[in-house]
This record gives structure tokens, C-alpha cells and sequence, in this order.
């Protein structure tokens, strides 16, 4: 799931190169602000067939955050 998700990150960032860890912070060490985290929940909700709720999304502080809720679903 880590694979797929730093995948999905990097095509979003249009960073190929990013070193992306379940503890990666997605504003700070990703430079991702609030409009980057709700097309990124959704390009998530698409791969891994998931409704995240918008009210969760600000909950998203690291990878491993995502993958979490990911695995609860």
C-alpha cells in the first residue's frame, strides 16, 4: 500500500524523486496545502475504492495517517 500511495503522491506533486515514508509529513515535507490534501483524498478514494469524509481529511497529518484510514475501511 506504501508503494501505491507514494505513487500516487509523487504524479500529484509532479516530483518523481520524493522520498516518501509512512512518516513523511504530507504539508510540511511534501509542501501540500489544504486544496493539495482534497485532490489527493480524492485521487486515494479512486485507487482505493474509499469515501473519505471531508471532515477526516484535515485529520491527515502523515502517510501513515492515510494508510490507516485506508486499512479501518
Amino acid at each position: 500500500m506504501i508503494q501505491r500511495l507514494t505513487e500516487i503522491i509523487r504524479e500529484h506533486t509532479g516530483n518523481k524523486n520524493l522520498t516518501i515514508t509512512e512518516d513523511t509529513i504530507l504539508i510540511a515535507d511534501l509542501g501540500l496545502n489544504s486544496l493539495d490534501l482534497v485532490n489527493l483524498a480524492c485521487l486515494v478514494e479512486d485507487e482505493f475504492d474509499v469515501e473519505i469524509p471531508d471532515r477526516m481529511i484535515k485529520n491527515f497529518k502523515t502517510v501513515r495517517d492515510v494508510i490507516s484510514f485506508i486499512q479501518e475501511q
